[in-house]
Order: C-alpha cells, then sequence, then structure tokens
C-alpha cells in the first residue's frame, strides 16, 4: 500500500489487502477503524466481537483529532472528524462506502445512528 511507510496491521477475517472483511466486501468497503478500546485496527465492528477478547468501546467526541481511520487502498490515516466530512480518501480519491454512516454510532461518540 501507498501512503504511510507502515501500514498497520488489520486485525480480524480480513479477504483481501484493502481492508474488506467476511462481513464488508463491496468495492467500497475499504476502510478500518481503530478501536479505543484496544488501538488496534478492524475493519468492522463485527469482526471486533468476533476475535477481540474485550466489548468494544466508542471513540469519545474529545478525541475526534486521533488519526483512527484507515483507508485500505493507499494506508492513509485520517482523523476521525476528516472521516466523518468526507465521502472518498483525500489522498487517493477511493470511494468509501456510504453506508457505513449507519454504523457510526458503534464506533464514535454520536447523538444519533445516522448522523454523520
Amino acid at each position: 500500500m501507498k501512503g504511510q511507510s507502515s501500514t498497520p496491521t488489520v486485525h480480524g477475517p480480513v479477504v483481501d489487502d484493502q481492508t474488506r472483511c467476511v462481513h464488508y466486501h463491496s468495492e467500497l468497503d475499504v476502510v478500518a477503524i481503530r478501536f479505543v478500546c484496544c488501538d488496534r485496527y478492524f475493519p468492522c465492528f463485527e469482526c471486533h466481537a468476533e476475535t477481540a477478547d474485550h466489548e468494544a468501546r466508542r471513540w469519545p467526541r474529545s478525541s475526534w483529532h486521533e488519526r483512527a481511520v484507515l483507508c485500505g487502498v493507499c494506508g492513509e490515516e485520517l482523523t476521525i472528524a476528516d472521516y466523518r466530512l468526507v465521502d472518498a480518501c483525500p489522498s487517493c480519491a477511493a470511494a468509501f462506502n456510504p453506508g457505513c454512516r449507519l454504523h457510526a454510532h458503534l464506533y464514535f461518540e454520536t447523538s444519533a445512528p445516522a448522523e454523520r
């Protein structure tokens, strides 16, 4: 992958080198989230639930400046705040799955499930 000199490891049942997993593997499913509870990247909340030995915690709003979203195409790490403002990677223009917004409340403190 381009971008970072050392691309982080993505954990869980990953099916390709662009972070797609057994649960989400469309052309647009190319992000992994670093979970605040364990400081490890997973493609989705289901991968974390199946392979981590603890419950997931959500990123508090006060930490949205942290780089916690990985573009699986180029390896760029985005801050949570930046990721929530875009529909594609600002580094390589790879489109992100717009359906991921429906799961944002599982990763980040939000006021509503579909809040961007």
